[in-house]
């Protein structure tokens, strides 16, 4: 997954909230145009917890039929065990490779817990997993180990971004054990991630940018801090600052931007709310700024 940006693709709804499977279609494949590591639908950024099961089925499955076995596909599974494997069931009918599993539903929970919310996942599904800590899911080192063991779990996605508690999962893990950066607007801690062995990572910005995603990653992989440096200080940091004004803006500012570009995305849907017009003004200017920079146009 190293290899390139990993994709993950906003759902698409008409403006009365209903699902636009033609403009997630049309969305995916711009998105498999530009060659992801994988691409990974109905996710966080594509308001998994907001789809019903009807709806998370259409959206796998026009993923896995635009990528047409040239790109790996990672569905987005979650809630308590028993949903998960519903949601599980349905990406392996619509033929994904992969699952990422979202953090449960509303409790904490003890390590015990949950390394048993992953083994029942596990036993009832063919598919991989990727475990993703975040928010009140948050696994030690000797759970790593625990879970690594466990047939069919053969990675982690991770959202803390606390290096330290990270470097020592990566150091308790097989060395074949997937590791990836899925802080939010990852490419800000890009270079730190890499630093102790985790250079794969998400980026939300590819979803409505790729020429801005791929430029970065190119210069992070090359070796060019110039450019990186230009993109963080000059783009990255400002629509951090952007997404920081509301909560939710992480995935609204998002289908903003890909509104902005003429993406057929649509509005999110509630409890999200879609950004204020002064919000969005500065989106549009940044942006420009971002575009300008690698020499694309808005």
């Amino acid at each position: 997954m190293a290899a390139g940006v990993l994709s993950f693709p906003l759902t698409s709804f008409h403006d009365d909230g209903s699902l636009d499977p033609d403009g997630f279609r049309a969305h995916v494949a711009a998105q498999l145009a530009t060659a992801p590591g994988a691409v990974f639908p109905a996710c966080g950024t594509g308001e998994f917890f907001s789809l019903d099961e009807d709806e998370y089925r259409q959206v796998v499955t026009v993923a896995v039929e635009e990528a047409a076995g040239r790109t790996p596909v990672v569905a987005g599974t979650g809630y308590g065990w028993a949903q998960a494997l519903r949601f599980a069931r349905i990406a392996e009918e619509a033929g994904a490779d992969a699952l990422l599993v979202l953090p449960h539903y509303l409790v904490a929970a003890p390590q015990d817990g949950l390394v048993g919310q992953l083994e029942r996942i596990a036993a009832g599904t063919r598919l991989p997993l990727i475990a993703y800590q975040r928010g009140q899911v948050t696994f030690t080192a000797d759970t790593v180990r625990r879970i690594a063991a466990v047939p069919g779990v053969i990675g982690l996605k991770d959202g803390h971004s606390d290096l330290d508690r990270l470097q020592r999962l990566t150091l308790a893990a097989p060395e074949d054990f997937l590791f990836f950066n899925g802080a939010s607007t990852a490419e800000i801690q890009a270079r730190a991630y890499a630093t102790v062995g985790v250079p794969a990572y998400s980026s939300a910005v590819h979803a409505f940018a790729p020429e801005i995603a791929d430029a970065f990653f190119r210069a992070l992989r090359d070796g060019d801090d110039k450019t990186a440096n230009r993109l963080l200080r000059d783009f990255y940091v400002p629509l951090v600052e952007i997404r920081d004004r509301v909560p939710g803006y992480a995935v609204s500012l998002v289908k903003a931007a890909a509104r902005l570009r003429g993406r057929p995305v649509g509005p999110v849907r509630a409890p999200l709310t879609d950004p204020t017009d002064s919000d969005l003004a500065d989106l549009r200017t940044l942006l420009a700024t971002g575009l300008d920079l690698v020499g694309a146009t808005l």
